[in-house]
């Protein structure tokens, strides 16, 4: 069981427990006391919110989040300014702790990780971090393990399967005020207080919203609608994919790929102007939104090494990359495919991480023309932004050779050692909705295309290529009888497919291994969701699904959400993985950066590719369901709406 599976004192409540009796005595006391909710006596300013607790156990783990969140929004009227009609003010607030980092700190806080062991599978078989079978006093190789010691460390993808005879790496998972190895500045660097309050940064992300509203009217009956401020844009029609829903980067730590866009959407400093004409000749509705985005670039936050949640594993794979930049690193069965190898700093791993400046150049724009025609909904859009997922360019021009240490440093084709950066992406799409009668259902489509986004691939000297990408998704909802669980009320049942399509995909089998761009071509995830009614609709049964159809692996989440009052609301869940988990690709141990010393012939000779593993690149085709094939959680959250 979950709540087992958490290493706790003797006599002591399980944190779990522990939490949802906190929280429930915490609605209590709002509850038995005056209304929080505020209304002015003229209507023109309103405050209302909640507080939640929502604290989950994950097996083999243990508490995985005990998060306890107050949010605020409040909005007031200003009604006619000068030549604007409709000005308002609108603000949301937010501020979060998650306990896990205390209750659980063996796992995810100041003393989590320890020793770990590199495999050697030609050598000794298993050695010390910092002391593998090749190492300090052969030719080049090694590092002071004084500055990187065998501390606070974990293997890479070790929740998930074992090194098995590929690459592995050691992943520092302290946070980086205890412990700042790995951490890239800027970036992925959060220290122990940023992790337990993550709203409270130099970013300000307390402030979910706090924009200006007005409205201008014009001489025909048409009005301009201007929004300015910190705030959320919404693009797209569905739910979970984010196809058109870009243009927000999105915070994957709060709970991977599991929570509402609308709580992990990370809010920018963004300017919109809509033109609503309304009806026209043609159409029942039409409007044209302009979005520019002049917030200093963010990236989506992917979870560093040493948090519960990580989509892909990526945020430990770029800390351990960057602690053997830094600092040097053991890698497992790395010389000739078979022997743990201790590399110096300055050969592998990521050196530089490139972020976009503020600039007028590097802002982001957009330009959505939505309307209605006949009851079907579209919308056409248009977007030039920074990619918010970063890419690494194995082009590194001061790489050092350990086989020559005298000779000054150079750059390497094929070589594992990366510069970060986020290059501009172009997309252009549109979406559809409409209502077939005949049998009562909505569909959904979303279509993008985008240029300028960059993959990891093996068979290029650079190790990455561009590629246009081609993402939709076909959505289906029906309220919908099944008798034999309830006669009075329908479920609600809706489907989602989402499709990708790379392009310019690069992949080929060489020596029985596959090697090139390691994300699928072509591949479907699928999702579905049945939702019922009970006791006057207090009582709301659910279960989602979701199957990625190209890694074989699939999550399953039921859950009972319990309307205790009005204000009060109980929700239990669990969170569960099955089918594959880990998958092997070509990881360029064997792409002879270093000839003649690492292999006879030119770097990146395929007649030499003979090597594979999970470790690095396996992750994008396991993709963010499989690579949690391990993080299967019990879930309890407690909300009081006031």
């Amino acid at each position: 069981m979950f709540l087992d599976s958490h290493k706790q004192q003797p006599g002591r409540k399980h944190p779990v427990i522990q939490a949802t009796l906190l929280a429930a005595a915490i609605a209590a006391c709002l509850s038995g006391g005056q209304a929080l909710a505020y209304t002015s006596e003229d209507g023109t300013t309103q405050v209302n919110g909640f507080v939640e607790n929502a604290t989950y156990s994950r097996r083999n783990v243990g508490l995985s989040k005990m998060r306890n969140t107050v949010l605020i929004e409040g909005s007031k009227d200003y009604g006619e300014q000068g030549s604007f009609s409709n000005v308002s003010f609108v603000g949301t607030f937010r501020a979060t702790y998650d306990g896990v980092y205390d209750l659980n700190d063996d796992e995810f806080g100041d003393n989590a990780g320890g020793p770990i062991n590199m495999q050697s599978v030609g050598g000794a078989g298993s050695t010390a971090w910092g002391q593998s079978d090749i190492s300090t006093g052969v030719l080049g190789f090694g590092f002071d393990t004084t500055e990187n010691p065998n501390e606070g460390m974990v293997n890479l993808g070790h929740a998930l399967h074992d090194t098995d005879g590929g690459v592995g790496l050691g992943v520092p998972v302290r946070p980086c005020d205890v412990d700042s190895r790995g951490c890239i500045d800027d970036y992925l660097d959060f220290e122990e207080s940023e992790l337990k309050y993550p709203e409270f940064n130099d970013r300000l992300d307390f402030l979910r919203e706090a924009y200006l509203d007005a409205t201008l009217p014009t001489e025909n009956a048409a009005t301009w609608n201007f929004r300015l401020g910190r705030q959320q844009v919404v693009w797209g029609r569905t739910d979970l994919f984010r196809v058109l829903d870009v243009i927000n980067p999105v915070d994957y730590s709060r709970h991977n790929i599991y929570d509402e866009l609308e709580d992990i959407r990370i809010p920018m400093w963004m300017a919109t102007g809509e033109y609503r004409m309304g009806a026209t000749e043609t159409f029942d509705d039409l409007n044209m939104q302009f979005v520019w985005n002049f917030d200093k670039f963010r990236p989506n936050n992917l979870g560093q090494g040493g948090t519960p949640y990580a989509i892909l594993d990526a945020g430990s794979f770029f800390r351990a990359m960057k602690n053997c930049w830094d600092n040097g690193c053991s890698v497992s069965n790395f010389a000739g495919g078979a022997l743990s190898t201790d590399f110096p700093k300055h050969v592998i791993g990521i050196r530089d991480v490139h972020l976009p400046d503020w600039s007028l150049s590097n802002s982001q724009f957009g330009l959505k023309l939505e309307g209605d025609y006949q009851g079907v909904g579209f919308s056409l859009n248009a977007l030039t932004y920074r990619s918010q997922l970063p890419s690494l360019r194995a082009v590194v021009d001061n790489a050092d050779n350990p086989f020559t240490p005298e000779v000054e440093s150079q750059s390497y084709d094929y070589l594992i050692a990366f510069d970060m950066y986020f290059p501009r992406v172009n997309l252009i799409g549109g979406s559809l909705d409409f209502y077939v009668d005949d049998i009562k259902s909505v569909f959904r489509v979303e279509a993008a295309y985008t240029d300028g986004e960059e993959f990891a691939n093996t068979l290029r000297p650079e190790l990455y290529s561009e590629s246009d990408v081609f993402r939709y998704v076909i959505g289906w909802d029906r309220p919908t009888f099944i008798p034999i669980l309830n006669e009075k009320r329908a479920f609600l049942i809706s489907a989602q497919l989402f499709g990708e399509y790379l392009v310019d995909h690069e992949r080929e089998t060489v020596n029985g291994i596959e090697a090139g761009n390691p994300n699928w071509e072509i591949n479907h995830v699928g999702t579905l969701l049945v939702k019922g009614w009970y006791q006057n609709d207090r009582v709301s049964p659910q279960v989602i699904m979701a199957h990625d159809f190209k890694a074989g692996a699939s999550v399953i989440a039921p859950s009972v959400d319990w309307l205790i009052s009005d204000n009060l609301r109980l929700t239990v869940g669990a969170n569960v993985k099955v089918g594959d988990g880990e998958q092997e690709f070509d990881d360029c141990r064997s792409c002879n950066p270093f000839p003649p010393f690492t292999g006879d012939g030119e770097p990146g000779d395929t007649a030499l590719r003979n090597l594979a593993g999970y470790e690095p690149l396996g992750r994008f085709r396991s993709g963010p369901i499989g690579m949690a094939q391990a993080e299967d959680e019990f879930q309890i959250t407690l909300r009081y709406r006031f």
